[in-house]
């Protein structure tokens, strides 16, 4: 069997879609399927089992001995919640825990790190595992995912197999119930609906113009053929970059939005929000070596053509995927 945590969540969901695809049948979906804005995401897909997050590391210990895989996708994600405490119980000690369990019962494991780690790219994108010390994330749920890197790494126990996965700015369907977390992507659909233009972020810094803040857009479907080619080639264990190396803006983007709704353009750029300016990225990009050298050789979806399909495929109809 294999295990997907976070399964009711956006990329979770379309991985264990991904997996049904390529006929992996015995899949237990862990989640808070208390959240119901969630629930669409896993209509319709073949899951063996659902278990609640909080019974989940009760279940592991008594059934380890069956389980083949492990992808640990689940966390909190919110980038502006601030109580690293909450952190530290969802992201890091839950993920230590898993991490023990796949260690005592020796299943290999995938799980979610983040570009997030990254903090502003003073030591560059690259997934080298002797500057996860140095690095600096400038919100504690960046330090949750790097603090759970940084453990990993000091780890003399480990599964036969693991991988962290730093992903980069991932888009695409089964994101309706993120709200404010959602893409970008998604938010610029729906304003073109609702007001026919796009709002985007004004630069705050000389060096960049107006909306020409870059970040490397990767979309979900390219995110789970790296996962599923992880779980099938268990390549050198360590961190990898999930992006697709090619940094594109936010006007880039918002022009592909109009494109795929048959819409004409027009953006109109705000200040960026005074608590969170001083924490803006302006530039991203995924050193992808690692991943190259590992052997994945797929192309990665260009941001014009991954835009038309979550658009035109699934925004425009509020299909799931």
């Amino acid at each position: 069997m294999i295990i997907v945590t976070g399964a009711a969540g956006f990329i979770g969901s379309c991985l264990i879609k991904g997996l049904l695809e390529k006929g992996f049948t015995n899949i237990i979906a862990v989640d808070d399927f208390s959240k119901t804005e969630k629930d669409g995401n896993l209509e319709g897909k073949l899951i063996s089992e659902k278990i609640e997050r909080s019974e989940f590391l009760h279940w592991l210990d008594r059934n380890g001995h069956k389980v083949k895989f492990i992808f640990h996708i689940g966390a909190r994600t919110d980038t502006t919640e601030f109580n690293m405490a909450i952190f530290d119980e969802l992201n890091l000690g839950y993920s230590q825990k898993i991490w023990d369990l796949a260690t005592l019962f020796q299943i290999p494991v995938v799980y979610a790190s983040s570009a997030a780690t990254y903090g502003m790219g003073e030591l560059g994108y690259n997934d080298d595992h002797d500057v996860v010390e140095s690095l600096q994330p400038l919100n504690p749920y960046g330090v949750s995912k790097n603090e759970f890197d940084k453990w990993v790494l000091k780890q003399d126990a480990t599964p036969p197999f693991w991988a962290g996965m730093k992903f980069f700015n991932v888009y695409g369907p089964n994101e309706y119930h993120k709200g404010r977390m959602a893409s970008v992507i998604f938010h610029a659909d729906r304003q073109i609906k609702e007001t026919g233009k796009v709002k985007l972020f004004r630069s705050h810094r000389p060096d960049f113009e107006d909306g020409k803040q870059l970040r490397d857009f990767v979309y979900v479907k390219d995110v789970v053929s790296v996962l599923i080619f992880m779980m099938e080639n268990e390549p050198e264990p360590g961190l990898y970059n999930l992006g697709t190396g090619k940094a594109r803006s936010f006007v880039d983007l918002a022009l592909a939005t109009f494109a795929a709704a048959g819409k004409e353009a027009t953006i109109e750029f705000i200040d960026t929000p005074a608590d969170i300016r001083d924490k803006y990225q302006y530039f991203t990009e995924a050193n992808m070596t690692k991943l190259r050298q590992a052997g994945y050789v797929n192309e990665f979806t260009s941001l014009e053509a991954g835009v038309k399909d979550y658009v035109a495929n699934y925004l425009a109809s509020g299909k799931y995927s």
